[in-house]
């Protein structure tokens, strides 16, 4: 008897082609050097070292310092208030205490350029910067009688010095280093600065800019957060970069900056989706709509202190709606779209990128914990004019997609000190994100 042959229903459980369409993720390769800020009491604090940059290969080194936390995080938020006090709100004045005449009112704040101004009145401003980012870290953090014997039972005083001697020959080194500062002390790395004894291989402006840590080296904070790993498989990148523009149209209504060019070069070549409000942002976070290799933000951000609670940071959009950290936590997507979002997000607003650890409510670290492969923002309350001019510098280059987010914050603080005479590219700051590249399918 013959039989017919028939297909024989089918249920398929997993899905057997995903091999076939995403990619083994990237492995970063690790840094040339970790330096890490461990709190471990009201007057406790830790610090570490290792990676392969440092003389003894493979080997970390650790002391635990008699330092107040709380101190460390006041002097820190003591120097990003110099950078405005004595650098951005700074007044050129004539000798009678009047502004001087002919003079740019409030040049750097007003100026990107500023190879015009006086050399000798530019150097006295940098110069004060670069003392008090040396004080935090050399000083305060790694100076002085530390009272407390470091884990290795040996003596703590002789302990810290060899620590700091290390430290200071590998950060002072010719060659540019990939660091990571992973620390649970909210401090403006970038902006830091090496001792004026420290060898620079420059004269003048010149030597002045290279003792800051932002113009040597390549550098991510962490803060103990990183890009969470969800897969070892990804999607495969798009043929197109997809991008998004999220902003507050009334900033610069004159066109004084350029981010009407920031925006242009955002949606040239791209899938490009704009957002103005608070609303359209929920909407896309609760329905997994940001599947955004990069994400721009263009906005004003300042600190919200709730009763009894630490500082929020808060951005607003055109409508003004507040949008903070848990705006982002509190709109889960739906259906495990949370795969979706693995974006670069370059929060260009005020303080943005102030360090994750400066509260646990910032809108940066719950980025990262929803998936963005790296944040970077301004530690300062930046100049709209600088922060257009950085942002459109920024963008162009990420999205030619050879370059990554470590190399292109790098090279910028570079520019804007060596060709610009300005230091304000030092106070941009990159939370991972050191090694993403913009990729296409």
């Amino acid at each position: 008897m013959s039989r017919v042959p028939r297909e024989l229903p089918v249920r398929v459980v997993q899905d057997p082609s995903r091999g076939f369409t995403r990619f083994p993720r990237r492995t970063a390769a690790a840094p040339d050097l970790v330096v890490g800020v461990d709190r471990l009491g009201h007057d406790l604090v830790q610090v570490r070292m290792h990676g392969p940059a440092l003389p003894d290969l493979g080997s970390e080194h650790r002391l635990t310092l008699r330092r107040s936390p709380a101190e460390i995080e006041a002097v820190a938020a003591r120097l990003r208030h110099v950078w405005k006090r004595e650098f951005i709100d700074a007044q050129p004045l004539d000798e009678r205490g009047r502004p001087a005449p002919g003079r740019t009112e409030l040049p750097y704040a007003t100026l990107v350029d500023l190879g015009g101004e006086p050399e000798e009145e530019l150097y006295a401003a940098v110069e004060e910067l670069a003392a008090q980012g040396s004080y935090l870290l050399f000083d305060l953090l790694l100076g002085g009688n530390p009272g407390h014997p470091d884990r290795s039972g040996g003596d703590g005083d002789g302990g810290l010095r060899i620590f700091r001697d290390i430290l200071t020959f590998v950060l002072a080194g010719e060659q540019p280093l990939r660091i990571r500062f992973d620390s649970e002390l909210f401090i403006p790395w970038p902006m830091l600065a090496l001792p004026r004894s420290a060898p620079t291989g420059g004269r003048g402006l010149d030597g002045l800019f290279r003792r800051f840590l932002g113009h040597r080296h390549r550098i991510e904070q962490t803060c103990g957060h990183y890009a969470g790993v969800r897969d070892r498989l990804e999607p495969r990148p798009p043929v197109v970069p997809v991008v998004s523009l999220n902003h507050d149209a009334t900033i610069d209504p004159l066109g004084r900056t350029r981010a009407a060019e920031v925006a242009a070069a955002l949606a040239r070549d791209t899938k490009f989706t704009e957002r103005t409000t608070r609303a359209e942002l929920l909407r896309a976070l609760e329905e997994g709509r940001l599947d955004e290799q990069f994400m721009y933000f263009w906005c004003h951000g300042k600190f919200r202190t709730d009763d009894g609670q630490s500082p929020c940071l808060v951005v607003r959009l055109t409508d003004g709606g507040e949008i903070d950290a848990y705006t982002v936590r509190g709109r889960p997507p739906v259906n495990g779209s949370e795969d979706s979002f693995r974006p670069l997000v370059m929060l260009n607003a005020c303080y943005a990128g102030v360090p994750s650890g400066a509260d646990l409510a910032h809108l940066g670290r719950a980025l990262i914990e929803r998936g963005a492969r790296g944040v970077i923002g301004p530690q300062i309350e930046m100049p709209q004019v600088f922060a257009a001019e950085y942002a459109l510098a920024f963008v162009t280059r990420y999205l030619e997609g050879e370059e990554t987010a470590g190399e292109i914050a790098h090279a910028l603080a570079r520019r804007f000190a060596d060709r610009y005479r300005n230091p304000l590219g030092f106070a941009y700051a990159l939370h991972g994100g050191m090694d993403e590249r913009l990729e296409r399918g």
